[in-house]
């Protein structure tokens, strides 16, 4: 394991757990970050409690077929929690601008190979390259991510409303399952 994934990792937990822990939901949502949510799925558990949605997303990536699933979409409860399932090869950082959504939260599994993820909080990212289209819920960025990091198999990061990203970057291919949670 790498110094900065160790350091990501560590950021992270302590992070989440501050969040997890607090009384009020609603501070939980609003705590502001300085990075990324990643973990291994093994430590999953940690986090069921900022979204009413998460333990029922974590254990759908704990399936035994999940490798197996073909590409595309998999319905586990309607619009409000489902999973898109894809497998090709990983693009340039020049090539994955930053994204946000603000109806859905991603948990974004890496189930093979390392996805490589930018990141920086969507009200630092001042200039929109594709407005947002709300029946698609996205918003693309000409902003720099403020970090990247590298997500290997067996790891998930979260991104909120708040959280902008820029998934999909590496060599090689990139086999992914990210699950789409309505934020209410």
């Amino acid at each position: 394991m790498s110094r900065d994934w160790m350091i990501c990792v560590i950021v992270c937990s302590a992070a989440v757990g501050l969040a997890g822990c607090a009384a009020d939901k609603e501070v939980a949502e609003t705590m502001e970050r300085d990075t990324m949510i990643v973990d291994r799925l093994v430590n999953a558990e940690n986090y069921c409690d900022m979204h009413p949605m998460f333990e029922r997303a974590f254990a759908f990536l704990r399936r035994s077929d999940l490798v197996e699933l073909p590409e595309g979409r998999h319905e586990i409860d309607g619009d409000r929690l489902f999973c898109l399932i894809s497998n090709g090869p990983g693009r340039s950082r020049a090539e994955a601008p930053l994204e946000a959504h603000r109806k859905y939260i991603d948990i974004q599994y890496v189930i093979g190979g390392a996805d490589e993820m930018g990141w920086k909080p969507t009200s630092a990212c001042k200039t929109s390259s594709v407005p947002y289209d709300a029946e698609k819920d996205i918003e693309f960025f000409r902003d720099a991510p403020d970090r990247w990091t590298v997500i290997p198999a067996g790891s998930f990061a979260v991104f909120f409303p708040r959280d902008a990203h820029a998934p999909l970057v590496g060599t090689g291919t990139i086999h992914k399952a990210v699950l789409k949670i309505a934020v209410e």
